[in-house]
């Protein structure tokens, strides 16, 4: 048995991992019984995890072929973004979607149909999936979006729970260069911020706000704005540091990110921002992962790990981004991270994350006693305003309100159960959450 948690550290739980090298081998696990499927374990919450079970590691179905002249490149579901970028980047192509990390497999950018900075521009992971191939309990199907559309949707987003994907066929974006031009600006108040992100909308392809939680009154919501694009052929810019080079070697003791330290800084953080840089060369890790550069940064929020509660609401109700961050900041809690973006319309995935609006991801300490108190009264605020939480970030939601956050759950039972009516494909997020019968 090993002892497996999602990259918040809690909650944990031990399972018993087998990593097959095959098609054959996926198929006589899952004819055995319930296991789940994992990959670079980046998912916050227990997503892929399956406490007294069985987890099946995918990393090994790690294949990557060779990029077509249109762009295209099929990937088996262990490869990573970061795998990816090694071999497509000298060739001029990027991956049309990232995550704020490159250490996510593209079998877990399907489950948790990932977002980035440019999900306003470009949509999120799954509208670049030209097909996919899922092994499941009632066969192996390949599925595209006009090839069995209920499951290939169902499946995106689906965290894993209609079939274990095992190959991807992906579109990548051509780019000229492996920089970013970026222009960053300061504003004093959330309000502003969030006029000139939507103002940018139109203007810009990647669009990411850090706001201060911490501050109060006329402050409250300060922010950093970064925006940009690809740079052009022959632009330059200082290199980020590789992948783990940097560190965290031991978990930090308690206390480390309390409110006086993270209130410091965000301090110095958002003076030593530019009031108005433009067109500043950023490499691509600095400005999509600048976290990659610090191996087990989690263990910086101490023994008992921590919460990202990520939420998105429609543009309409776009205030409920500012009750949000004033209520943080008058419980005392502290975010140490908290990045807010634009989303474009959604897809047609039930339950896929995103939908036209604002999203704010925040990273919470366990510890303190207001915090789920705290966070119930976030569930509450964004079901009010027709939003939901990530599940790929969730540890702690109610059944109910993932009910009432993904209205087509039941669309999306339905379809799983064509294909796993025992109920094989399961974890410790499925059975928290009731998503599935057993």
């Amino acid at each position: 048995m090993t002892r497996l948690s999602g990259w918040g550290r809690t909650p944990a739980a031990s399972a018993s991992v087998v990593a097959p090298s095959s098609e054959d081998e996926l198929a006589e696990l899952l004819a055995r019984g319930p296991l789940c499927a994992r990959g670079l374990g980046r998912s916050y919450g227990d997503a892929a995890q399956l406490a007294g079970g069985t987890v099946v590691d995918l990393t090994g179905l790690d294949e990557i072929g060779p990029i077509d002249a249109a762009g295209a490149i099929t990937l088996g579901a262990g490869a990573s973004i970061d795998d990816l970028l090694a071999l497509s980047l000298p060739q001029g192509w990027f991956v049309p979607v990232t995550p704020g990390t490159r250490q996510v497999t593209m079998g877990g950018a399907i489950a948790a149909d990932v977002h980035g900075k440019n999900h306003h521009r470009d949509g999120s992971f799954a509208h670049h999936v030209e097909s996919l191939r899922l092994v499941t309990p009632r066969g192996i199907f390949d599925l595209s979006a006009e090839d069995d559309p209920d499951l290939f949707w169902a499946t995106v987003g689906g965290m894993g729970l209609t079939g274990i994907v095992t190959r991807v066929r992906l579109r990548l974006l051509r780019v000229e260069s492996d920089v970013v031009l970026v222009d960053t600006d300061r504003y004093d108040d959330l309000d502003a911020v969030m006029a000139a992100m939507v103002e940018g909308d139109e203007r810009y392809r990647y669009s990411v706000a850090w706001v201060d939680c911490t501050a109060r009154g006329a402050r409250t919501g300060r922010a950093v704005l970064t925006r940009g694009d690809h740079a052009p052929a022959g632009a330059r810019a200082p290199r980020a540091p590789r992948p783990g080079r940097l560190g965290v070697p031991v978990v930090a003791p308690p206390g480390l990110l309390n409110p006086l330290s993270v209130r410091a800084f965000n301090e110095a953080w958002f003076r030593r921002a530019p009031r108005h840089a433009r067109e500043v060369p950023h490499s691509i890790g600095a400005f999509f992962h600048p976290l990659d550069g610090v191996a087990d940064w989690n263990r910086l929020y101490g023994p008992r790990g921590f919460v990202q509660y990520q939420f998105v609401v429609p543009d309409a109700a776009g205030e409920t981004v500012r009750h949000a961050v004033e209520r943080l900041a008058r419980s005392g809690l502290v975010s140490f991270l908290a990045v807010l973006k634009r989303f474009g319309p959604g897809d047609p995935a039930p339950l896929s994350f995103p939908m036209a609006g604002w999203t704010l991801a925040l990273d919470l300490p366990v510890g303190a006693a207001a915090l789920p108190h705290e966070l119930d009264a976030l569930d509450e605020l964004v079901l009010g305003a027709g939003g939901r939480v990530y599940l790929a970030k969730d540890a702690r939601l109610a059944p109910a309100s993932v009910a009432a956050m993904y209205p087509r759950l039941e669309e999306w039972r339905a379809v799983r159960a064509r294909v796993d009516p025992e109920g094989v494909l399961l974890s410790d997020l499925a059975r928290r959450l009731h998503l599935v019968g057993r």
